[in-house]
């Protein structure tokens, strides 16, 4: 079941979260997923101590992230086209509607945010003052058909990939559950010559690879 949660930046929006982490290490399961990632990035800053469990949820997440991504994440929001970023005095100001602040855990891609992502894409391209492409680090879970699946084989396929602006990092195996394992796996790409749905769907979920992968998640995306 879905859970959404709404104004995380306010003392209520807090509230509801702390109330939902009583007992609860992560947002889902008894380890870090993107629903903990999502939930992280809605929250502007650690929470105070009167919300201890949400202090504790925010401080375990930071240090997993942290891990992964030495860069500090300060919180950001992509706006759109041309809207503007507004002032602190007018975003207190401004009145809050449900459906930009509520928060889908499990809410796929929505029409809106490919749109907000092609109007991006097509500024970028517009712009007439060239930009230096950007990088990001991708941390990727690979997951096997099986307990039966050739999980060194399975590493070597993905390293074996190659493509202009894609380098592998660390990785490791964790344990899913019934004796199955994925592979966890870091990648630093160059934006604009990396295309991470591309490589999953291209690469990665296509025959050869496929005989050993059954799917990929992207865990989380930052920019470098």
């Amino acid at each position: 079941m879905a859970v959404t949660f709404s104004d995380l930046h306010t003392e209520a929006g807090l509230k509801s979260l702390e109330e939902y982490l009583s007992g609860k290490t992560y947002i889902s399961g008894d380890q870090i997923t993107r629903d903990d990632v999502k939930v992280f990035a809605a929250v502007s800053e650690k929470p105070g101590s009167a919300f201890p469990n949400a202090s504790r949820w925010y401080e375990t997440v930071s240090s997993l992230l942290a891990s992964s991504f030495p860069g500090k994440a300060a919180g950001v929001r992509i706006a759109s086209g041309a809207e503007a970023a507004p002032t602190v005095e007018a975003a207190k100001a401004a009145p809050v509607e449900a459906d930009d602040d509520d928060l889908d855990l499990f809410g796929d891609e929505t029409e809106e945010d490919k749109k907000a992502a092609e109007e991006r894409e097509a500024a970028k391209k517009s712009s007439a003052k060239p930009k230096e492409s950007g990088k990001s680090s991708v941390l990727l879970d690979v997951k096997p058909w099986d307990d039966e699946t050739d999980m060194k084989k399975l590493e070597e396929i993905v390293r074996s990939i190659e493509m202009e602006g894609l380098h592998w990092g660390a990785s490791k195996l964790v344990a899913v559950g019934y004796g199955i394992k994925k592979l966890t796996i870091m990648m630093t790409i160059i934006d604009d010559l990396v295309s991470v749905d591309t490589l999953i769907e291209e690469r990665l979920t296509v025959e050869p690879a496929s005989d050993y992968i059954q799917s990929c998640d992207i865990v989380a995306f930052n920019k470098i």
